[in-house]
């Protein structure tokens, strides 16, 4: 048998570019999907026949017949919140008891993280990250600093003092914030009672898992998390999530050696959106944002918060493609953008007087002037098109041009949230 691999799929914006459709529609290919970093601050939407869900923690490949799916070691967990998501997606007539493996390497959220994040969050005032309030990044700096507890410790006999132990750490702390930890003892209940009924489920000792898996030639697909622009080291810093979201985030996300990885594919918008507070050169704050935002549906998959909405930038997305080395891309939403009888690209940024093609390491601090480039638009609604050869010429002359600014084959066009709105493109080989 011949020897397996791994291709992955991320994200190159700021998130929300539509990582869960792509990844069910991908699956078929693939016996396994894994998440390798973050965790519930994720909300990755699927349609299938007219029907959404959501995922936060949980794989995309979910709903596929006996496809695998993994919860890596780089993923930070929720009981409370996973055992809503599992329940949620058997209803919907998934078999998560059979296909869902979760690695007892994966770091814990505590109710007491979930504190500890709404009262750092507060603190900050005018400053805010615009968390999520999940807990995801106390649980990140107790993994770092070497205080966490992992799924494979609920099955220790004294898991609960374990837990004591560290939360009454958290408590000095939120002292020091002023907060009084209000409703902590009815958190506390939900969260015993959801590990109570995870250790139903199947945990691994998932780097081994994913070994035996390559080693008996599956293919799995790794699928990451919000965006390349909030990777904790190349993000726009401090506005960044706590994991790396970049594919060097898969060989330590799940053990994976960086010889097995096949392919990385990118995906993103037709235009840009961002969630939360931090720079977005591009960003409308006029009537066009406004219509992306209506057309787009941009809100929350998990938070249900607007979404900033502004014109597709290229210095950001070549940097992404840069830095995860993209072999194809993936273009999401331009059915969004039907109507508009122009479409602007940046193509740079003008920094004190001057032209730069780079994302600047103080991107937070500078004012950066977004440089277009404008485009024709497409007036007729493309999302029944089910072939390159029914999109307008403008549209197609539009996907010719991003291919040659961005050195990189666009492969899949997604012209509305179902399944059946994607179009692989006729002149490439998918």
């Amino acid at each position: 048998m011949s020897i397996g691999y791994v291709d992955v799929v991320l994200g190159l914006q700021w998130g929300d570019e539509g990582k869960g459709k792509i990844a069910d529609f991908l699956t078929p290919k693939y016996d396994v999907v894994a998440r390798f970093q973050g965790g519930p601050n994720a909300g990755h939407s699927l349609e299938m026949n007219g029907v959404k869900h959501v995922l936060n923690t949980i794989p995309s490949g979910i709903f596929h017949e006996n496809c695998i799916n993994l919860i890596g070691n780089g993923v930070v967990i929720d009981p409370v919140r996973l055992m809503d998501e599992i329940d949620r997606t058997i209803t919907a007539g998934a078999d998560v008891r059979s296909n869902l493996y979760i690695s007892r390497k994966a770091n814990l959220i505590l109710p007491t993280h979930k504190l500890l994040d709404a009262a750092s969050e507060e603190q900050k005032g005018d400053q805010k990250i615009g968390s999520t309030l999940r807990g995801i990044g106390p649980t990140y700096r107790d993994k770092y600093g070497r205080n966490g507890l992992r799924t494979g410790d609920i099955f220790h006999p004294n898991f609960k003092a374990m837990y004591q132990k560290v939360a009454d750490s958290h408590m000095k702390h939120l002292r020091q914030f002023g907060s009084d930890a209000d409703g902590l003892e009815h958190m506390e209940q939900e969260f015993f009672a959801a590990v109570d009924r995870l250790r139903e489920f199947k945990f691994v000792e998932s780097e081994y898992f994913v070994h035996e898996l390559i080693k008996s030639g599956k293919r799995i697909l790794a699928e990451g998390a919000q965006g390349s622009m909030l990777d904790i080291d190349f993000g726009s810093y401090p506005f960044v999530t706590s994991s790396n979201t970049i594919s060097g985030g898969v060989t330590v996300g799940l053990g994976v050696a960086p010889k097995y990885i096949r392919k990385v594919m990118g995906i993103f918008k037709a235009y840009c959106t961002r969630v939360g507070g931090g720079p977005f050169p591009t960003e409308l704050n006029d009537p066009i944002g406004e219509q992306l935002r209506k057309a787009g549906h941009e809100y929350g998959a998990t938070t249900g918060r607007p979404r900033r909405c502004g014109w597709l930038d290229l210095v950001a997305l070549n940097y992404a493609v840069m830095l995860s080395g993209v072999d194809e891309l993936i273009m999401m939403k331009s059915d969004v953008m039907s109507g508009m009888e122009e479409v602007c690209v940046a193509t740079a940024y003008r920094l004190n007087g001057t032209e730069t093609n780079q994302v600047p390491h103080n991107y937070v601090d500078v004012d950066l002037e977004p440089v277009y480039t404008s485009h024709p638009g497409w007036s007729e609604d493309i999302s029944q098109h089910r072939s390159e050869s029914q999109f307008p010429e403008t549209f197609r002359n539009y996907i010719s041009w991003l291919e040659e600014q961005l050195d990189v084959p666009i492969k899949v066009i997604s012209i509305g949230p179902d399944r059946v709105q994607t179009v692989v493109r006729e002149t490439q080989s998918a």
